[in-house]
């Protein structure tokens, strides 16, 4: 009785053993084929990703829309500085695609890269001004938390640009993290005519920057004479 016990026993544990690798290796294999099925969708998508981008970047209105339809975000964003498609419409000067992307009703105006910038500040900085214009005409927000695009058309000195942002309410007076107004930056680059526009706009010049400096100490540490002089005056 012991012996047939000893033998039932062993092979009892011969065959759970067997059954056991025959899971394992069944739940490896369904592991693994789902894990293939994962890896093929997310190169799938990642394909059609940068697709979506490419034809963003040589403004192939066709194949965005094709994209789009086939369920692309019209807000999808690259990896390297996380700019939105519009954002890469703007440093591309795609415009056919930005005029398409703008009529999405999925479309985020507002999105901010990694570095904070908008849509419109971009715009601002690189001096699109129809693609400006036709950001505040979709109601984009015209002043962020620090920096604005009024902050970057008065670092470039884009009179036509800021005139446009300032009829359309932008704060003059807005301020950088580092406490910089738009009046600052014109003033450290000697921009004469920027200077006189913000003035005229109520800019203040008596306000400083997380330095202590105003618009004229920054005029005068850039050794920009004519700057200091309109600074002065007013």
């Amino acid at each position: 009785m012991g012996r047939f016990q000893a033998r039932f026993q062993a092979h009892f544990k011969s065959h759970f053993k067997a059954q056991i690798l025959a899971l394992l290796r069944l739940s490896c294999f369904v592991f693994m084929g789902s894990l293939s099925l994962t890896l093929a969708a997310q190169t799938r998508v990642d394909a059609e990703r940068e697709s979506l981008l490419k034809a963003v970047r040589f403004d192939d209105l066709q194949t965005v829309q094709e994209l789009v339809k086939q369920g692309q975000s019209p807000n999808q964003t690259e990896t390297d500085r996380g700019e939105t498609l519009l954002m890469i419409c703007v440093r591309e000067h795609s415009m056919k695609v930005f005029e398409h992307l703008l009529t999405s009703d999925k479309i985020n105006l507002d999105l901010r890269a990694n570095n904070g910038d908008t849509a419109l500040m971009l715009a601002a900085y690189l001096e699109q001004e129809a693609m400006l214009s036709a950001l505040i005409a979709g109601h984009a927000k015209l002043d962020q938390d620090g920096w604005t695009a009024l902050h970057y058309a008065a670092v470039v000195g884009n009179e036509a640009i800021m005139k446009i942002l300032l009829e359309h309410g932008a704060q003059v007076n807005a301020l950088t993290p580092n406490q910089m107004t738009p009046l600052m930056l014109a003033a450290r680059r000697g921009l004469v005519s920027p200077l006189r526009l913000l003035l005229e706009q109520g800019a203040q010049r008596d306000l400083k920057s997380k330095e202590g400096m105003t618009a004229y100490d920054f005029a005068l540490a850039a050794e920009q004479r004519a700057a200091q002089e309109i600074l002065k005056l007013n």
